[in-house]
């Protein structure tokens, strides 16, 4: 699939087909996200996949956004293995965990798996529930799997504001 296709058709999908994701393809997500660019290359990435009907039963009491899809990967950070920005002591694990989750969410709508971000979800209790270690930390929930036939984007998925109100050019 073309990138600007892929950019454009992608929508969060909330409704899924029962089935479970092919190996294959959640290898493939994997892999996408395995090449996004980290802080330093240090790859502080963690992730978690939930594919078994146990571990979505768990997940679904950790946030009422699963969408009853059949898989979902949680993208986490190891806070300990972050590139630190000198000047301040910003650490980069946590964004270089975003990148990584958006090369896996690009990946799935090229190779036809939808997928939701979801952020709504109880960190503590999903730590706790998958015995996660204390310095991985939790940034974004992808539940994704084959789009329903009658799966469709929310109106405000094609709403944006225009680009001269976000964009600037040399200074605020």
């Amino acid at each position: 699939m073309e990138f600007d296709k892929v950019i454009t058709e992608r929508y969060s999908v909330r409704k899924f087909k029962g089935e479970p994701l092919k190996q294959s393809d959640i290898k493939k997500i994997l892999v996408a996200g395995h090449k996004a660019p980290t802080g330093c290359n240090y790859q502080p990435q963690r992730i978690l996949v939930l594919n078994s009907a146990q571990s979505i039963e768990k997940l679904k009491k950790c946030t009422k956004c699963h969408f009853n899809a059949p898989t979902a990967m949680l993208v986490c950070h190891n806070k300990d293995e972050s590139w630190t920005r000198p000047y301040d002591g910003a650490i980069s694990s946590s964004v270089d965990a975003v990148i990584v989750a958006t090369h896996m969410m690009l990946k799935a709508q090229d190779i036809g798996v939808g997928c939701c971000w979801v952020m709504h979800f109880n960190p503590a209790l999903m730590i706790e529930t998958f015995n996660i270690p204390k310095n991985i930390i939790p940034v974004a929930l992808l539940v994704m799997g084959y789009p329903a036939v009658d799966s469709k984007p929310l109106e405000l998925h094609s709403k944006f504001r225009n680009l001269d109100e976000i964009v600037y050019y040399d200074s605020f």
